[in-house]
């Protein structure tokens, strides 16, 4: 209930608050529609506790759908998922039947978030109260067209979705945990949990042609030896984390995003839940959308783009990551410098190389830069209901960086694996703009 009135009392001050014409109120109300379900997803999500590659999934295909039911509400809007792997047509409206694409979208988009999700029964009435305040201005027929032609939609989704691989990757062998070569990944403090998601990358891809059609640069590789640059390396996250200044401290924190922190006190434990780094770009999204008045077809196509920009750029560093089983800084700081020795935020548990938030943030930056341009100076207060601070940036590339280098303050990366994520992140970008935008 709590969220379905906080969507109506929005959408009361988006009325009340413009002193323009009918026309002007309904088309900021459609154009905050796309925000709106965003939202809603992520906070779903938030409580779901979805892993960050499976959050990604989520996003993507979810927004796909509420592009490609709404965005036939300007023609010059082409079809995304006609140059994507898997999808068969997507159906197009008759010209014979009225249908309004908000509402379209909202029905594909909440079809497709209940078969993904865990929060079914409450994306059903989020569904159901969002079409009886988008749709209420509408006959009988328009409505029923409407929310027809968006299952339409709805329903190609969902039949890439039995065959994206996913179900099959949930019952794939656990991740064999090797102790006796020195330099690949183990589980690390506080729980020791097991691999996440190590085979993710067999997952079929949106633009990519393999999952490892982008490769990693080189890094260097693990030596004992203090003169090593392997060693340097390691050393450069130990002393950072000896002398975290309060910048970097803000900066580590605000990066974070994971979404499920373990705590531990003594013999109790609990956990934090916040959203993914994916959900994280997501938010940047709208902050973009907004400060542009985006449309409502171009707030669509720009969650579409971030959305699979992130997915196959998951799909790219989970290659890499379970091919190279780099060891994390904290395993070595351990072995090698200080025995007691715990990254400032928790180290997640999976091989470092490449950083997951370097290169899917590189990559979401690439997508927004290209729909919006360089240099937009933007506030992101999205992290404002996690109890953290508002940060400013110059442009989205500027915050890819940071999140980046946020990795190595916060003890969980070495700075390699931050750079060459970077540069993964932004190859997959480029490449899946070209291939979406190839006809």
């Amino acid at each position: 209930m709590r969220a379905v009135s906080m969507v109506f009392i929005f959408l009361v001050i988006i009325f009340f608050s413009l002193g323009c014409g009918k026309e002007s109120k309904s088309q900021l109300y459609k154009d905050e529609l796309p925000h709106l379900l965003i939202k809603k997803l992520t906070d779903v999500m938030v409580v779901d506790i979805f892993t960050p590659p499976v959050a990604s999934r989520i996003y993507a295909n979810c927004a796909l759908a509420m592009y490609e039911a709404g965005r036939f509400d300007d023609s010059s809007y082409p079809s995304i998922a006609i140059n994507l792997q898997g999808f068969d047509s997507m159906p197009k409206p008759s010209k014979e039947k009225e249908i309004d694409f908000s509402v379209a979208a909202i029905q594909a988009f909440c079809e497709t978030a209940k078969k993904i999700t865990f929060s079914a029964t409450e994306m059903k009435a989020y569904q159901d109260s969002m079409i009886g305040i988008y749709g209420q201005d509408l006959s009988e027929e328009t409505l029923m067209n409407s929310i027809a032609f968006g299952q339409q939609v709805a329903d190609v989704v969902a039949k890439r979705l039995s065959t994206d691989n996913y179900k099959e990757t949930r019952g794939f062998d656990r991740f064999d945990v090797k102790t006796e070569d020195k330099k690949r990944w183990i589980p690390t403090l506080p729980d020791y949990a097991d691999a996440l998601e190590p085979h993710w990358y067999k997952m079929k891809p949106f633009t990519l042609q393999a999952p490892d059609e982008v490769k990693a640069d080189s890094y260097p590789e693990y030596n004992e030896d203090s003169t090593s640059v392997y060693y340097k390396e390691l050393k450069e996250v130990y002393d950072i984390s000896k002398n975290l200044t309060d910048k970097q401290i803000d900066i580590a924190i605000f990066w974070d995003d994971n979404p499920f922190v373990s705590n531990h006190k003594g013999h109790v434990m609990f956990q934090d839940k916040k959203m993914t780094p994916g959900g994280h770009w997501m938010a940047i999204t709208a902050k973009a959308c907004r400060d542009h008045h985006a449309s409502f077809t171009k707030s669509l196509k720009a969650y579409a783009y971030t959305s699979i920009g992130l997915y196959d750029a998951f799909l790219s560093c989970w290659h890499e990551k379970y091919r190279s089983l780099r060891i994390r800084p904290q395993t070595a700081i351990q072995r090698l410098i200080e025995q007691q020795w715990t990254s400032y935020i928790q180290t997640p548990p999976f091989p470092e190389h490449t950083s997951g938030h370097s290169t899917i943030s590189a990559s979401a930056a690439e997508m927004l830069t290209h729909l919006f341009g360089d240099g937009h100076a933007y506030t992101d207060s999205s992290e404002l209901e996690y109890n953290l601070p508002i940060r400013s940036f110059k442009s989205f590339r500027d915050a890819a960086s940071e999140a980046s280098i946020s990795r190595v303050y916060g003890g969980i990366h070495y700075r390699s694996g931050c750079d060459n994520g970077n540069k993964m992140g932004i190859k997959v970008a480029t490449l899946a703009i070209s291939r979406i935008e190839k006809n």
